[in-house]
């Protein structure tokens, strides 16, 4: 993609006519990849009604909003195009901001992450707190919902269903380096640098292999923080940045993975994470207790009983 990326540059910058017919030719094959992407993301099992995916977002963020309140609210940084972060905490009535703000035309305003959610404890007193259950949602490749149009200051769109024109996404290419400095990315990342890059911050990092450039230097850079720490669900023996990270025997970076607890499971997959690493809800553990019990006292059934 990089090479086709640099060839369209290349001819569509030429005045030449004789290069027009390889100019089409690229951009054909580049727009045929794309929508191979745009057909795989939007496309995939859960199209066909297969809800496992959804439910374990749920999950995820079931346990993920059960923090103290002393603590800042959560935020949650992506670089997938799908809207299972969004499903799940729709489903779940979990408030988010996620840069946009408006209803019937929902548009990119990056002045949405500064605002709270907070509930009128006392109408006479004029008490407020912030909602607990309140995430940040930051999708710094952009999203299958997103497009562009010409209106003004705010010209990013969130819609849904998703549709096909102007899709704001950030392809995988080398060259996502140089798509990301343009808006609505430069926002995002600055966010992204401007949450991690803090005293006592703590960044958890899944699925991801090290290879974005932008956010990489973004990483490294918080490393320079003493009081940062860096906790990567990755396998132990991968090559590249990962490797180059384990290398350095920084005590502040942690590298979990391997196998799990059962044969053909990863420690570092997202269901292990979500299941085994993450802190139960309080609920789920009296739920758990009177299961025990109930185990316990009614008497197991011989064969032959009904």
């Amino acid at each position: 993609m990089e090479v086709l990326f640099a060839q369209r540059f290349v001819l569509r910058q030429s005045g030449i006519a004789a290069h027009w017919p390889a100019r089409d030719l690229v951009e054909g094959v580049i727009q045929k990849v794309q929508d191979f992407l745009w057909s795989r993301i939007t496309q995939g099992a859960f199209a066909k009604g297969d809800t496992e995916v959804r439910d374990l977002y749920e999950r995820f963020y079931k346990k993920l909003v059960l923090r103290d309140r002393s603590l800042p609210r959560p935020w949650v940084f992506t670089t997938n195009y799908d809207h299972f972060n969004e499903m799940a905490m729709d489903r779940l009535g979990i408030p988010y901001a996620n840069g946009f703000s408006g209803v019937v035309e929902r548009r990119f305003n990056p002045a949405s992450f500064r605002y709270a959610l907070a509930e009128q404890l006392d109408v006479a007193s004029r008490k407020w707190t912030a909602v607990d259950a309140f995430v940040y949602l930051c999708k710094l490749h952009g999203s299958v919902t997103w497009s562009e149009d010409n209106h003004g200051l705010f010209p990013i769109r969130e819609m849904w269903p998703p549709i096909e024109s102007k899709r704001m996404m950030i392809y995988p290419t080398p060259a996502k380096q140089n798509s990301s400095l343009g808006s609505p990315y430069a926002d995002l990342f600055r966010e992204f640098q401007s949450r991690i890059v803090r005293e006592q911050s703590v960044l958890m990092t899944a699925g991801y292999a090290f290879g974005d450039e932008h956010l990489n230097n973004i990483i490294y850079q918080a490393l320079t923080i003493p009081t940062f720490r860096l906790v990567i669900f990755a396998d132990p023996n991968m090559q590249g940045e990962i490797a180059k990270l384990r290398s350095l025997r920084d005590p502040r970076i942690w590298i979990i993975g391997g196998d799990g607890p059962e044969e053909g499971t990863r420690a570092h997959y997202f269901n292990m994470i979500v299941e085994h690493f993450l802190p139960q809800r309080p609920s789920d553990r009296v739920d758990d207790a009177v299961r025990k019990v109930l185990s316990n006292l009614v008497p197991a059934k011989k064969d032959g009983e009904e």
